[in-house]
């Protein structure tokens, strides 16, 4: 694809899913905020490991169970290092895990702030704008994240959902989907964009970060 200038978008998302939960100290449902904190308890040869949480309201704490009653040798290493010495990095990919807060809570509040870094990818190009055909962004998405696609082009590349949609129906914004709702749906790490150049955006935003970058 030698006439597409291609770049790459890591999407980092800021803030944390905040499942709502029964809290026995405001005495009904609220938000609580992950507190970055594991709780290990060891039992023989068996390990419990939870992520701790706190009501927005009382701070009244509330532990996800992260596994429970798991042998210590079916845990793998890195896991296990990571609970021990309460890994941040491990820990803040467990706060954004969606589907274990769906399992225990019935409403869940996402947040589609985020921060984005944005590179070109290969050697820099050498030809002006209007001799590039294409453009190809790759998104890198290392944490579940709440960010529609629709809303994540249309904060980046200036251009409203409504263009973005007629692009797409007339072929100039193409994706490796063919679901006719694809950029409605979330950001997906590894997900292909291609847009024609062509189409009335400001070109330097493809590899230049927006001002701001929170989708409301």
């Amino acid at each position: 694809m030698c006439d597409t200038f291609r770049v790459r978008w890591t999407i980092i998302p800021q803030i944390a899913p905040q499942p709502w939960i029964a809290c026995s100290g405001c005495g009904g449902l609220r938000a609580f905020q992950s507190s970055g904190k594991i709780r290990l308890n060891a039992n023989g040869r068996r390990l419990d490991a939870w992520l701790i949480y706190k009501c927005l309201a009382c701070e009244k704490t509330w532990n996800r169970p992260i596994f429970e009653r798991q042998t210590v040798r079916d845990i793998s290493p890195a896991v296990l290092d990571a609970l021990q010495s309460n890994d941040p990095q491990w820990i803040r990919a467990e706060m954004f895990n969606i589907d274990a807060l769906r399992r225990k809570s019935q409403r869940i509040d996402e947040f589609a702030a985020f921060e984005i870094e944005k590179s070109i990818m290969g050697d820099p190009p050498d030809r002006t704008w209007h001799e590039w055909e294409k453009a190809e962004i790759e998104l890198i998405v290392p944490l579940m994240t709440s960010i529609r696609l629709d809303r994540l082009l249309a904060s980046e590349l200036g251009l409203s959902r409504s263009r973005l949609q007629l692009l797409h129906d007339n072929g100039m914004l193409q994706t490796e989907s063919d679901r006719p709702d694809i950029l409605r749906r979330r950001v997906r790490n590894g997900s292909r964009i291609i847009i024609d150049v062509c189409v009335g955006f400001d070109s330097e935003r493809l590899w230049r970060p927006a001002m701001a970058a929170d989708i409301l």
